[in-house]
C-alpha cells in the first residue's frame, strides 16, 4: 500500500486545499498529517509546540507520517517541516511525492497572522523567509516534480498536479 500522491511544501502552498481537491478529483480519500497529529494528542499544533515543545511535535509528525506513509492509499499532505526528519526523507524515496512551491509574497499572505502556526508566531515574513530558504534543499531532495502556487487559482494548480500524474509512467 502506497500514497497516490505525497504533497509537501512550505507553509502556505495550499498542501491541504490542493491534496483535497485533487483526492476529489481522483476520487481517492485525502490525509494530512498535521491532522492526523491534532487527531492524536487531542489539541492544536500551536498548543503541542507551547505545552511540550516543537521537539515533542516533530517526533508526532513523524511517527503520522511514516504511518500514513505504510497505509494511506489516496492523497497525502505532510505537514510543512516534515522534511525535516532524515528518516521522513528516505521513506519518501520511490513515493510519487511533487512539491508545491510558493513565493515569499503569496505564502505571507496566505499565511497572515495564522496562531495555529507556531513556527511563525514572531515576525512572520521574516520567518517563513528563513523556513523557504532553509527547507528548499530538503523539499528538492523529496520531490519529483515541483508545482508552483503562487498566485495560481487552486484549479488551475489542480489541473497541473493532475497532468505530472498522468505523465508518469
Amino acid at each position: 500500500m502506497t500514497p497516490v500522491l505525497v504533497l509537501v511544501g512550505p507553509p502556505g502552498a495550499g498542501k491541504t486545499t490542493i491534496g483535497r481537491l485533487v483526492a476529489e478529483r481522483l476520487g481517492v480519500p485525502f490525509r494530512d498529517t498535521d491532522a492526523d497529529v491534532v487527531q492524536q494528542v487531542g489539541k492544536p499544533i500551536a498548543e503541542v509546540f507551547i505545552d511540550d515543545g516543537e521537539e515533542h511535535f516533530r517526533a508526532l509528525e513523524k511517527t503520522a507520517v511514516a504511518a500514513a506513509l505504510a497505509s494511506h492509499e489516496g492523497v497525502l499532505s505532510l505537514g510543512g517541516g516534515a522534511v525535516l526528519d532524515a528518516d521522513t526523507r528516505v521513506l519518501l524515496r520511490g513515493q510519487q511525492t511533487v512539491l508545491l512551491d510558493v513565493d515569499l509574497a503569496s505564502a505571507a499572505g496566505r499565511v497572515g497572522m495564522n496562531r495555529d502556526r507556531p513556527v511563525l508566531a514572531l515576525n512572520p515574513r521574516a520567518q517563513l523567509k528563513r523556513l523557504l530558504d532553509a527547507r528548499m534543499p530538503l523539499y528538492l531532495e523529496v520531490a519529483g516534480h515541483v508545482v508552483d502556487t503562487s498566485r495560481k487559482p487552486p484549479r488551475q494548480v489542480v489541473d497541473e498536479v493532475l497532468g505530472l500524474l498522468q505523465s508518469v509512467p
